[in-house]
């Protein structure tokens, strides 16, 4: 068997050449050797080199040969030219490659090596502080752990060589070191990300969250100065626990711009005057603040205007009197600017008591939400058409009442008999996929203020990929200040390169992480060497590797000659 080589001429003179796998077989007449194809791999121009390549490994690892590329062989240092393997090797470990490798590439694409650096060169330290962070934000990434867990297991587990001589305390010095330049770190790393990528920084979005802490009391200042993070809040999980408030402002793609850690009982207008103080000086250009109904008050409204200029606010339409007896009842068509999305203008007031509003309509949405109120309204009728007592105080007439799906459409009569309330079923078809927006900004087209608000969707699902879906803030370990603001901007920096690669890949983390993990490195040893030599690429990975345009690493990935002695 062989690979043969045909040749054909077409009619402008050109010569195309093919390759094919052909073996040879006796013709049963003549008895001379015949070429029988197996397999035509095609142009020779149209063959994907690499291709080749690993069908000739597959074929050597069956045979027990070592397949070599030349091509790779320039690359290598000099120890680590290829060899013939020893029989005597044996398979110490095998541990992860891929992710831990993509993730340092993006690392230092997105200049976040060299502002580490350049922090860690001008205070003359010479601990590497930067693979300390470099390890730290992959491990959230990858299989998030407590700092402990990354130096004590997680560093065992992947392939990050640079990142062997850490210590533990290395870890939290690192975070001192950030949190010390944290505002200096977040406004190189982004400009450098907004160049690098073209990002539209015009609409910048703004949301917070909470963090919960497993302790029993908040943090005292006065006790030890180090702590005054941990307050008692009502978190966003619906319990009442001692937490910190984090802030976020990403742009349109998702991009973290800054992130701020505050007391956990900060009001939402606190941390407007935190957000107006630190962007001030950033020269965003044309910035619009975009929020959701919960920043939507009398004073936030002031400050955004001094903060940021101009904003967009989602607004809560069943608690506003205005937009109850105006907005919602103003006549006049929608504009169709999506098969999804309808908008209208709504201008309420003169002079500076003008307000701006956009009122949105999905027809989708309107029916689903029609549909699924008519389900709730046949199960109450069913309810009460099977129960002979209508009293308020039975049993199952409680349970419905303490539903918060079910309550809205019930209410109670005089005699504490359980009715239908139908004028809460016709109030709430009035809202059936509708959402109302207020802006002061009046040069931004209807198209423009509909689609940006629909996109606040983004920094919602940046906060589940931090909280909950990939990098999992919480639990959070750390008691001091200092430490857990920096351990959440750690968090931010892993969420700043997991979107970056999604826009890269076009695909969800999740699918880029599981196609990286096929690739991996197994360290080979006997008396004389220690070889790390890594797996075949699977079409995945080397599908992933191309769309981030990072080079594969070669097949011997280190080569250690051990002394004699």
């Amino acid at each position: 068997m062989y690979l043969r080589t045909t040749k054909r001429k077409n009619k402008d003179g050109s010569v195309v050449e093919y390759y094919q796998l052909a073996h040879n077989e006796r013709h049963p007449l003549t008895r001379k050797p015949v070429a029988k194809v197996i397999h035509n791999f095609g142009r020779t121009d149209q063959l994907d080199r690499d291709e080749l390549v690993r069908l000739c490994r597959s074929i050597a690892r069956v045979c027990g040969l070592i397949v070599t590329d030349p091509l790779q062989e320039s690359s290598l240092p000099p120890s680590a030219q290829p060899f013939a393997l020893p029989g005597d090797l044996k398979i110490r470990k095998t541990v992860a490659l891929g992710c831990p490798m993509v993730i340092e590439a993006l690392w230092e694409r997105l200049g976040l090596k060299k502002t580490f650096n350049d922090i860690v060169n001008a205070k003359g330290l010479r601990i590497a502080y930067e693979r300390a962070l470099l390890a730290m934000t992959a491990n959230r990434l990858c299989d998030p752990e407590s700092k402990l867990g990354v130096w004590d297991r997680w560093l065992a587990k992947v392939y990050l060589p640079s990142c062997s001589g850490l210590k533990l305390k290395h870890m939290y010095e690192a975070m001192d070191l950030f949190y010390e330049h944290a505002a200096e770190v977040e406004k190189n790393v982004f400009f450098h990300i907004a160049d690098l990528f073209n990002l539209e920084v015009d609409l910048i979005f703004y949301d917070t969250t909470t963090a919960s802490f497993h302790v029993d009391q908040e943090d005292d200042p006065e006790q030890n100065a180090n702590v005054g993070l941990r307050k008692f809040g009502h978190s966003k999980e619906g319990f009442w626990a001692p937490q910190v408030v984090v802030a976020l402002a990403v742009t349109r793609q998702g991009i973290p711009v800054r992130s701020w850690v505050l007391p956990g009982n900060s009001a939402d207008v606190a941390t407007v005057l935190q957000v107006r103080a630190d962007l001030r000086g950033w020269n965003l250009g044309r910035a619009m603040f975009v929020a959701d109904a919960g920043m939507n008050s009398e004073d936030n409204r002031k400050e955004l205007a001094r903060a940021c200029g101009k904003y967009m606010l989602a607004c809560r339409m069943a608690n506003v009197a205005e937009i109850k007896r105006d907005v919602l009842s103003k006549r006049g068509r929608y504009s169709v600017l999506r098969d999804s999305l309808h908008a209208k203008e709504v201008i309420l007031g003169d002079g500076e008591r003008r307000k701006r509003y956009i009122l949105c309509y999905n027809p989708k949405e309107a029916d689903r939400q029609r549909h699924h109120r008519q389900m709730i309204v046949e199960f109450l009728e069913a309810q009460l058409a099977g129960h002979r007592s209508q009293s308020a105080t039975s049993q199952w007439a409680i349970e419905l009442l303490a539903s918060r799906r079910f309550k809205r459409y019930l209410r109670i009569t005089k005699s504490k008999q359980i009715r239908i309330d139908r004028g809460a079923i016709r109030e709430a078809a009035k809202y059936d996929g509708k959402w109302v927006i207020e802006t002061n900004d009046d040069t931004i087209s209807l198209e423009d203020a509909a689609c940006g608000y629909k996109g606040l969707m983004v920094i919602e699902r940046c906060f589940r990929s931090l909280k909950r879906t990939q990098i999992r803030m919480m639990p959070m370990y750390h008691w001091a200040s200092r430490r857990i603001e920096a351990h959440v901007k750690i968090c931010v920096l892993a969420l700043m390169i997991e979107r970056v690669a999604e826009l890269t890949c076009d695909r969800p983390w999740a699918r880029i992480r599981n196609a990286l993990e096929e690739l991996q490195v197994t360290e080979f040893f006997n008396l004389n060497y220690r070889v790390h030599m890594r797996n075949e690429l699977t079409a995945r990975t080397r599908k992933i590797l191309n769309l981030l345009k990072i080079k594969p690493p070669n097949q011997v990935i280190d080569l250690e000659k051990r002394p004699k002695n």
